[in-house]
């Protein structure tokens, strides 16, 4: 990570996002409350989060270790969703002429009734690589725990999604029956993001940079609602840097800072209602600037990161990451041991609210009791799906 500003003058057209904005109706308290406990999901122990506390290089055995272990963990915990493993190579300039591979994986749920091309997704992103250097650096906040607590997210709200679905496809209101707009939920979890040597637009962003050019020039059938798989992004929700204490998380971009305040107040609600392990200790908000104007915005990219192959092809982002930076970054001791854990926990928490209120889960969120149910369901042995029919294969 870098910390780059490219100036792009563009308009800032808010009452361009009035439809989408209107459709965004905040949950309630007690959908709040509900949300899952995090707290032994992220202890440095856990099945979640210590299988990504390694140093995770492309190309290296550590590498291969974490991906094995989130497409395994992405099987057994999502079971209805669909996934894609998109695998690109490239020279890097710490390697010469030797090709690098890199995979990013992609993990979709829609509503069941959808068709390719019908339906806007909300994408949760991170990157799962770590740097070349130094030696032994394992990234946790870069991005360890970010790409931890996305997979918590998707959990926590996928008995909600089912729930959502089965009741509108019980009301005659899949297909052509509803009349709000399809939505679904994507993570993206990057490879490829660190530069192998210094940061450049060729040595960074190996992963995102092929993912972006594919699905920019990926056609869905014609007449479909969006054209591309980039067009069916609403907005690209990308977290990086996260996990020390008491962030500061500036509003980047002018189109999605009405997100950014959505977020904002959702923060300021779960600190109000106990449901922040780490106000205690750290009661100041991440996320401050609400009443960032206009004006006050730099008009550009922001700073480097995976989101820039992306926002150069019309994607909105919001950008979840600290300026400054955690005092560990690219150091060796960001690690496991100096991550806030309470921290860690609190923003699994935060960004599972966001898809709960972004894709209208209000009334869905399952209760702990019917939550360890589904996961005593899930942990006994079932029939796998034939290979092949949820994973699929794009070669660049």
């Amino acid at each position: 990570m870098a910390v780059l500003f490219k100036f792009l003058h563009i308009p800032f057209f808010f009452s361009l996002l009035c439809t989408l904005v209107s459709t965004y109706a905040p949950i309630s308290d007690d959908t709040l409350r509900s949300l899952p406990h995090v707290e032994s999901s992220f202890a440095l122990s856990s099945s979640l989060l210590s299988p990504l506390l390694v140093p995770r290089v492309p190309g290296t055995p550590g590498h291969d270790q974490v991906l094995s272990y989130l497409v395994a963990h992405l099987e057994s915990n999502l079971p209805k969703w669909k996934f894609e493993l998109h695998n690109s190579t490239s020279t890097t300039p710490a390697f010469g002429s030797r090709q690098i591979p890199f995979t990013n994986i992609i993990a979709t749920r829609d509503p069941p009734w959808t068709r390719e091309g019908e339906v806007g997704r909300l994408a949760l992103v991170a990157h799962y690589d770590s740097k070349y250097t130094p030696e032994g650096f394992i990234g946790a906040t870069d991005s360890a725990a970010p790409i931890a607590m996305i997979l918590w997210a998707a959990q926590a709200v996928d008995e909600a999604l089912t729930k959502k679905w089965e009741r509108m496809a019980a009301e005659g209101m899949d297909e052509f029956g509803g009349v709000e707009e399809e939505k679904g939920v994507e993570l993206i979890l990057l490879d490829g993001e660190e530069a192998f040597v210094s940061w450049t637009a060729e040595d960074s962003l190996y992963g995102a940079r092929a993912l972006a050019e594919q699905w920019d020039n990926t056609l869905h059938p014609a007449l479909s609602t969006y054209q591309t798989p980039l067009s069916s992004i609403s907005l690209f929700l990308l977290l990086d840097l996260l996990g020390a204490s008491s962030p500061v998380v500036p509003s980047y971009f002018p189109t999605t800072h009405w997100a950014y305040v959505s977020l904002s107040t959702l923060e300021s609600r779960l600190r109000e209602l106990n449901l922040f392990e780490s106000h205690k200790a750290n009661p100041k908000t991440w996320l401050s600037e609400t009443k960032k104007k206009s004006s006050d915005f730099h008009w550009g990219w922001g700073i480097q990161d995976d989101h820039i192959p992306f926002i150069a092809r019309g994607v909105e982002v919001l950008h979840m990451i600290p300026n400054p930076f955690p005092r560990v970054w690219h150091e060796m001791d960001d690690d496991g041991e100096h991550l806030d854990l309470d921290t860690v926990g609190d923003w699994a928490r935060l960004v599972t609210a966001f898809v709960a209120e972004w894709m209208d889960l209000e009334g869905f969120m399952p209760s702990e009791q019917k939550r360890a149910k589904v996961k005593a369901n899930r942990e006994e042995p079932r029939e796998q799906p034939a290979k092949g029919t949820r994973w699929s294969r794009t070669e660049l």
